[in-house]
């Protein structure tokens, strides 16, 4: 699966302006739009609230990793249920730097303390799914699992701070309006809801930075349709993933990773039958190392 170490396994999300190809260019014309800073982190704040009144959406994530002078690459694309909590992504992995084979695309199910993963490899037989508990990981799976649950990106937006209004801009044909500002990793767990409070809270202790640079664009009716935090942890080389592994660390060189983590939400009130897998399709055996 993917190379050795958190660097590695996790992630990686095309970097900024024009994931997935769709590009971005804030307005220069701020200045014939201001908005008040209360007004500003009232949007921010209540973007998570906007997405469950929302129902669902369609989503595109990526994450971008740059360590050792590789940079490495995850692709995701699938839909999202904001009011059951439960999204299901194909995650499309980068080829492994030896040039080996290109890995299946993991079917991963989002759901409220949980992680679900198909097609995962690693000895894992085709048919059954791995489940990880989400508040088990150092970083509560903003950045383990290839790619950031939907409505946990924008629950992190409770804890913003620093906000400012950029301007306006167009995304993919619609109007939306630019902030930008900091979450405060802490403050983002106390506020949020509680089925997203414990991987928040294992978040919170788990990055190496308690502030999280984020870029947000909302539509005219206060939805998001493009997100992008910055997020930095510590990475020890030789350490067993969720995409490549079981989640547990077995020592080695530290050093801080900077993560870009981008998604795009579009389609809003399409249909998301997303089902759980039963107890017998969960695979309770060894997971390898690769």
């Amino acid at each position: 699966m993917v190379q050795h170490g958190r660097a590695a396994r996790a992630v990686a999300a095309a970097a900024a302006v024009g994931v997935m190809g769709l590009t971005t260019g804030c307005s220069a014309a701020a200045e014939a739009d201001n908005e008040s800073p209360a007004d500003s982190a009232a949007a921010v704040h209540d973007a998570a609230d906007r997405l469950v009144r929302e129902g669902s959406s369609k989503a595109r994530t990526s994450m971008e990793m740059a360590s050792g002078g590789t940079r490495v690459t995850i692709w995701g694309e699938g839909v999202y249920d904001y009011r059951a909590r439960v999204g299901q992504l194909k995650v499309v992995l980068p080829q492994d730097p030896s040039g080996a084979e290109e890995h299946r695309p993991i079917t991963e199910l989002l759901a409220p303390g949980a992680l679900y993963m198909k097609n995962r490899g690693a000895g894992v037989p085709a048919d059954k799914w791995v489940r990880v508990e989400t508040a088990s990981m150092s970083d509560g799976n903003l950045v383990t699992g290839g790619a950031t649950d939907p409505l946990a990106a924008a629950e992190l937006l409770r804890g913003a701070r620093k906000v400012t209004y950029v301007g306006e801009s167009e995304l993919a044909g619609t109007d939306v309006r630019h902030y930008r500002g900091t979450v405060d990793m802490a403050a983002a767990a106390h506020a949020a809801s509680p089925a997203g409070r414990q991987s928040l809270t294992a978040a919170a202790k788990g990055f190496a930075k308690d502030q999280v640079p984020f870029d947000v664009y909302l539509d005219d009716e206060g939805r998001i349709r493009k997100v992008q935090h910055r997020f930095s942890f510590v990475n020890t080389t030789k350490v067993t993933t969720a995409v490549k592994g079981n989640g547990k660390g077995h020592g080695g060189k530290r050093d801080v990773v900077d993560v870009v983590s981008t998604t795009l939400l579009y389609g809003f009130g399409v249909t998301a039958n997303i089902e759980l897998p039963d107890t017998k399709d969960i695979f309770a055996g060894k997971i390898a190392e690769n």
